[in-house]
């Protein structure tokens, strides 16, 4: 009985399960729709990317032969001295748009809804005039015989001009300019889903202005400040134009040695070592912020 009984078990579920199932041959129909679908797009990332990136790997440790003396290179001399002054300037410059950045983006979340679209607008409204124009701006403005020099010693404040431009002081300038959008929108979206109750909830109980903000809202919107911090930095690791035309050949960075490597040097090993270790560096650091926040949240995508 007990026999018959588990026979008549094991067929059901064996009918359940059979590949007649028309739910099942369904669900395959539709997997193999999706990925004649998904062909073309991963073709476009497999020729686009993928297969980029085998090349500059292949190219790194090859020379005739298998060698590592292109990544022995980037841990001495010019090289390591060129990637520490990179992530010294991306940590200045992260932190002083991240101290700008979040006075405007409260300021942008705690308004009605019509200056707050005005306040968004003048921050995004940079992104309509290139980076180089902005850059040409900047030298315009700090070159020793620009607008800012000119204005101080008209006023009497300086005898002799300033030199504003062609150092670290005018990349760093240039550099939080352009890239202040990117710490103020995900600080801001962040913002914009605090309920203000909870700051009147905290102001109601005796907290002060202060005290309220740092227990209640500067907590709640760390994901913002996490996200833009990501963002930033990892933009100012790959920069490119303005610190090339504001630094002067003082502020070398990452960028500035691969494309020398390769248009004076015609080194495509070392220039692609260097982007290999760069780009390790970048997904390390996406990765560390993914086990804080959300990769999605990071990339705005929440």
């Amino acid at each position: 009985m007990m026999r018959s009984a588990t026979r008549t078990i094991q067929g059901q579920t064996a009918m359940q399960t059979s590949p007649a199932d028309p739910s099942l041959l369904y669900q395959r129909r539709e997997d193999r729709t999706m990925l004649l679908l998904m062909t073309p797009a991963l073709l476009v990332i497999v020729l686009l990317l993928v297969v980029p990136l085998a090349w500059l790997s292949w190219q790194s440790i090859w020379n005739h032969g298998f060698t590592f003396e292109n990544y022995r290179r980037i841990f001495t001399g010019v090289y390591l001295d060129t990637f520490l002054l990179t992530f010294k300037l991306s940590v200045i410059v992260t932190i002083v748009t991240l101290l700008l950045g979040y006075p405007v983006a409260y300021f942008a979340a705690s308004v009605s809804p019509r200056f707050s679209a005005l306040i968004l607008g003048m921050v995004i409204l940079p992104f309509w005039t290139s980076v180089l124009v902005r850059t040409y701006a900047w030298l315009v403005l700090l070159q020793r015989t620009g607008v800012i020099n000119k204005a101080l010693m008209a006023t009497g404040l300086i005898d002799h001009p300033l030199q504003l431009a062609y150092n670290q002081l005018g990349t760093v300038v240039a550099m939080v300019h352009i890239l202040l959008p990117f710490m103020v929108l995900p600080l801001y979206s962040a913002m914009q889903k605090i309920p203000q109750n909870l700051s009147q909830a905290g102001a109601s109980l005796g907290g002060s202005p202060l005290h309220v903000f740092a227990r209640v809202f500067l907590p709640l919107s760390m994901s913002g400040v996490i996200a833009g911090v990501t963002l930033v930095f990892i933009l100012c690791l790959g920069f490119y134009i303005t610190p090339e035309l504001m630094g002067g050949g003082k502020s070398v960075m990452v960028s500035m040695i691969v494309s020398r490597n390769v248009e004076i040097y015609n080194s495509w090993g070392a220039a692609s070592a260097v982007s290999v270790v760069l780009l390790v560096c970048v997904f390390g650091i996406f990765y560390a912020a993914s086990r804080v926040v959300p990769l999605e949240k990071t990339l705005g995508a929440k």
